[in-house]
């Protein structure tokens, strides 16, 4: 039996995700094309793979085994690849980042210069996408490594295959309308009467804030839902509340919003998650170090340690 790689891709993500539509949103597919590649999977393989409900599908027992076999299959090709970059060293790689906006403008540009001077042949791309799809995007391939962030009250879910390490802990403040607020640390349950601006709940800030405010004794009256950080921050330019905004979130506030430390040991992790497999990648390695050097040097606090200068 002699099937496509990028076939077996495919096959392993409809049984992580369950529908097409999914595999399809996931890879940057369309269903029909998903559709497609899985209807000539089957014809490689000379045996159903799929029941057909509606439109919906699910996996045959040939299925399941097949499925089962793909990820040991699809993890040597990427093995061999990684033992040929290992005898090379650094010298030659690209990797694949998935980043979110305040660490695409706070602490990327550094971290890839630091990168350039210590390993000139390792190539970066990055793709900016919500936090919570780092994790996915990495474990089914699409990225090498990729941003993720831990709350102190909220962490994001483990993926069993893969590992994470932290490079820099992120204090969160208070963006308010300039003058509403003084310079002294402000604890979150006197922000109980004020109108928030936050996202989704949904999201994982969004949750880890409101749980945040649960904890203070009181459910936020959020007044704006928006994605980005940057938004609420105009709107709190604007006088219409407040929000929390890490570190990096709040490097350039808008005039017209001020920014004041939330009192507390509400804060974040940052980290970079990664394959087990990878390990042992130099160039991986190389990155991780560079971003660690960067989060220093834009002034965030070492993981167990101090902000440099304290």
């Amino acid at each position: 039996m002699e099937v496509s790689l990028h076939r077996l891709k495919l096959l392993r993500e409809l049984r992580y995700r369950g529908t097409v539509t999914a595999v399809a949103d996931a890879l940057h597919y369309s269903a029909s094309a998903v559709s497609q590649q899985l209807s000539l999977l089957e014809r490689e393989a000379e045996t159903p793979l799929f029941e057909r409900h509606g439109r919906r599908i699910s996996l045959t027992e040939a299925g399941m085994v097949l499925a089962d076999h793909s990820e040991s299959i699809l993890d040597a090709v990427e093995s061999a690849g990684n033992a040929i970059e290992s005898l090379r060293g650094a010298s030659s790689a690209t990797l694949r980042a998935g980043v979110w906006a305040s660490v695409a403008t706070g602490l990327l540009p550094t971290g890839l210069a630091i990168l350039e001077r210590r390993a000139p042949g390792v190539s970066v791309r990055s793709v900016e996408l919500a936090p919570e799809a780092g994790s996915d995007a990495v474990r089914d391939g699409s990225l090498d490594l990729s941003f993720v962030i831990d709350y102190s009250n909220y962490a994001m879910p483990r993926i069993r295959t893969l590992e994470r390490q932290t490079i820099a802990v992120e204090r969160m403040y208070v963006a308010a309308p300039a003058g509403a607020a003084g310079p002294d640390p402000i604890d979150l349950a006197g922000l109980a009467a004020d109108a928030w601006i936050l996202s989704d709940s949904r999201s994982h800030f969004g949750r880890a804030v409101r749980l945040a405010c649960r904890e203070a004794g009181f459910e936020p009256d959020v007044r704006h839902v928006v994605g980005e950080q940057s938004t609420a921050l105009a709107l709190v330019a604007a006088g219409q509340g407040v929000t929390l905004v890490s570190d990096l979130g709040g490097m350039t506030p808008p005039p017209g919003a001020e920014l004041t430390p939330l009192a507390g040991r509400f804060e974040r992790n940052l980290s970079i998650a990664y394959r087990t497999r990878d390990s042992d990648r130099s160039s991986l390695q190389a990155f991780i170090d560079a971003m660690a050097e960067a989060a220093l040097e834009v002034g965030l606090r070492a993981p167990g340690g101090q902000r440099p200068g304290t």
